[in-house]
């Protein structure tokens, strides 16, 4: 394939995927955020049994059929919850009493409940009490639930509850109190969850290749790597520490942004400038803009005349500097900055305490880049080796199919989660 035919075919590869996308916006379903599948449990021991407060998305509910309508789905959910939801001691399942709805924030199901274990609790100098999740874990393997152990005397802990580790034993001594001898996940745990994390984040991998697709050499795929490491870790601690806290909705659908941008500025170096593609591209935004400014969607109009802004220039400086790669290298930072936020929803939600919370981002933040880096030695060799030995060509096709393809994601996330 020759750089002619390569420049002439990339619209009609860019555009038949991406007007495929686009049109399955139609019949979309409210659009998810890439977050893990998560519930909370906070447990108060006393001395012949617990209380338990449970609190999960309604979006969530959604996978079993419920929490559309919450006076509806609530004795149901209720009922859902407490069964997969269980207390044992002894190597006896504790009696729950009936849930009990509390007020929760918009978007949430909150309920609380008692868990009598009887005398099983103190039976012996050293019994055993176990909390065993199976919420949602037949409709999301990947469903993580923390749970949070309040005892007297002891120091709060917590445990993620997953499908490969499903319970939690805690030791009840006498005279001691629940929790005596335990901790909560270890940072070896928490690198777990980051490095699964990430490679469940649909839309953080999509960005991730999306900015190899052209990377020419190590050197600059490291460039690319780090920028967007150094920023997404500075704002994920920003935002775990309390900083920062930003509307969630709204850096859903700015990842999304992230995404279809870069795509669109790989398609647009491919086809070797022009005008067509921006065009297009700040056409819908200022759409977009204008809808905003009328109260339409959950990003703001001036967030979205920013974006607007920042794109026009972008491809004004990629119009006339002699070299992208930098430019590039810039645009991952500053994305970069944004999907840290992102990042950052699955442990600011767990609201853990100060002495836990160090170690949870550090071990989660080295899970994030773990899995992102070996995300990068498995595709980029291949993308390499396509340029390098003899399919220049058709490295080309597969960049520019890829770039389409992701494009039309980044889109399908940008507009569904603007007005979702």
């Amino acid at each position: 394939m020759n750089q002619s035919h390569q420049i002439r075919a990339t619209p009609c590869y860019f555009l038949l995927p991406l007007a495929l996308a686009i049109s399955a916006l139609a019949f979309a379903p409210d659009a998810e955020a890439h977050t893990k599948s998560i519930s909370y449990s906070s447990w108060h021991f006393g001395e012949s049994g617990a209380s338990v407060r449970v609190r999960i998305s309604r979006l969530e509910l959604t996978r079993i059929g419920l929490g559309t309508d919450v006076d509806r789905d609530a004795v149901r959910v209720g009922d859902y919850l407490r069964s997969r939801l269980q207390l044992h001691s002894e190597g006896q399942r504790c009696k729950p009493r009936l849930p009990v709805q509390v007020r929760a924030a918009e978007g949430w199901m909150h309920f609380e409940w008692r868990l009598d274990c009887g005398s099983q609790t103190r039976a012996s100098e050293a019994s055993e009490v176990r909390i065993e999740s199976a919420i949602l874990l037949e409709q999301a393997p990947s469903h993580l639930h923390f749970a949070r152990v309040h005892a007297v005397g002891e120091a709060t802990l917590e445990r993620v509850l997953s499908e490969r580790e499903p319970s939690w034993t805690l030791a009840s001594a006498a005279g001691e109190g629940v929790a005596a001898r335990n901790s909560g996940t270890s940072i070896t745990g928490y690198v777990a969850i980051g490095v699964e994390h990430i490679l469940s984040g649909w839309d953080h991998l999509a960005f991730v290749l999306a900015l190899l697709l052209l990377a020419g050499s190590v050197g600059e795929v490291a460039r690319l790597v780090t920028g967007f490491t150094l920023a997404h870790s500075v704002t994920l601690a920003l935002a775990v520490l309390g900083v920062l806290n930003p509307e969630a909705a709204p850096i859903e659908a700015l990842i999304g942004f992230s995404i279809a941008l870069v795509a669109v500025e790989n398609a647009w170096l491919l086809a070797g400038g022009g005008w067509s593609i921006p065009l297009v591209s700040l056409s819908g935004l200022l759409l977009m803009t204008g809808m905003a400014f009328f109260g339409v969607g959950l990003v703001s109009w001036l967030s979205l005349l920013g974006i607007s802004i920042f794109a026009a220039c972008h491809f004004g400086l990629l119009a006339t500097v002699p070299n992208p790669r930098l430019l590039r290298v810039a645009v991952a930072f500053a994305f970069g900055l944004i999907h840290g936020f992102g990042f950052a929803g699955v442990l600011r939600e767990m609201s853990l305490p100060v002495d836990r919370l160090v170690s949870a981002l550090f071990g989660f933040n080295v899970g994030v880049e773990l899995g992102q880096l070996a995300v990068v030695v498995l595709v980029w060799p291949i993308l390499h080796g396509l340029k390098r030995w003899g399919a220049g060509g058709l490295h080309a096709t597969v960049a520019e199919l890829s770039s389409a393809g992701i494009c039309g994601l980044g889109v399908f996330w940008f507009i569904t989660r603007s007005y979702s």
